[in-house]
């Protein structure tokens, strides 16, 4: 079966090697938008910095990086809020959680998973209708 005139394989292929660049372009966004800008360096630092593709894009692996303290940025924690404490420091927590990694990235990840999901399925689908279809299978006997 196929949509957009794209055999599921190549549908796969295209897909996964988007899904990269759009998070960070999603996290750049998301960056801007809420202002977890001071020096710039986070956002700079968000990169797509590798793909593993295996020959029928069934096993893929995908990375991204950004700097450390973006993970602090998201949670609202840093400096004032030392490792192992409760919570009461004794002053007023300063930093506000600002959700630029967290939210956008989850929900892109099980997108990704779904649409993986129902092209396999689809492709799946595909060859066992194609091996139980008589005319294929006489075919690939005498062939």
């Amino acid at each position: 079966m196929q949509t957009n005139g794209l055999d599921p394989e190549a549908e796969r292929r295209k897909y996964v090697t988007a899904f990269n660049s759009t998070m960070i372009k999603i996290w750049r966004e998301r960056i801007a938008l809420l202002k977890v800008i001071d020096t710039g360096a986070l956002y700079r630092s968000t990169l797509a910095v590798g793909m593993s593709i295996d020959g029928k894009v069934t096993n893929v692996t995908l990375s991204q990086r950004f700097n450390t303290y973006g993970i602090f940025q998201d949670y609202g924690t840093g400096r004032e809020v030392p490792r192992g404490n409760p919570g009461d420091i004794g002053r007023d927590k300063v930093r506000q959680r600002r959700k630029w990694f967290s939210t956008k990235y989850y929900a892109s990840v099980m997108n990704l998973k779904e649409f993986m999901a129902d092209n396999l399925g689809r492709d799946f689908c595909g060859i066992v209708a194609n091996a139980l279809n008589d005319r294929s299978f006489r075919q690939s006997l005498m062939g």
